[in-house]
């Protein structure tokens, strides 16, 4: 059975290869786009599902607050950058140069989650408990799928 850590671990990858994806094209091509909406979809719903599933349960317990903590803020940062690159020319040089530093930041901040926080939830969950926020996380990361535009909506409204 498929415990979280490797949930996670299977959409990063996922991730890395779109970013390679969106890296190996150019300008404002089909293909960037395509590449582009999927890590866009992708990467929202997979932060929200981890947030509400696997971060809610580590920040409950006093040894994973701060990493949780820390984490979550990252994914608020990277949510800022890719919105930032919705309203960008993908033509432009400053469009990949944005891109480059979510790049960075991102493969950084997924780095970071397989090697310390992994480690640290490890410590705090048992394996019973790994296993029951993997199905859990992929059926939130579908349902917030569905939600990406209309929380977008919602945020220009504001």
């Amino acid at each position: 059975m498929t415990d979280i850590y490797e949930a996670i671990k299977a959409d990063h990858d996922k991730h890395r290869a779109l970013l390679e994806t969106i890296s190996d094209t150019s300008g404002d091509s089909q293909e960037r786009q395509d590449a582009w909406k999927d890590f866009y979809y992708e990467v929202k719903s997979h932060a929200a599902a981890e947030e509400e599933t696997f971060y809610s349960q580590l920040i409950a317990d006093p040894d994973g607050q701060d990493d949780a903590r820390h984490s979550v803020s990252e994914h608020k940062e990277l949510d800022d950058l890719m919105e930032e690159l919705n309203e960008i020319d993908m033509s432009s040089p400053g469009w990949l140069q944005k891109f480059k530093q979510l790049r960075h930041d991102y493969e950084h901040h997924i780095d970071e989650e397989e090697e310390d926080i992994f480690a640290k939830a490890k410590k705090v969950f048992s394996d019973e408990e790994a296993e029951k926020f993997a199905p859990r996380f992929e059926e939130r990361k579908k349902a917030e799928r569905k939600l990406v535009d209309q929380k977008a909506e919602k945020s220009l409204e504001e």
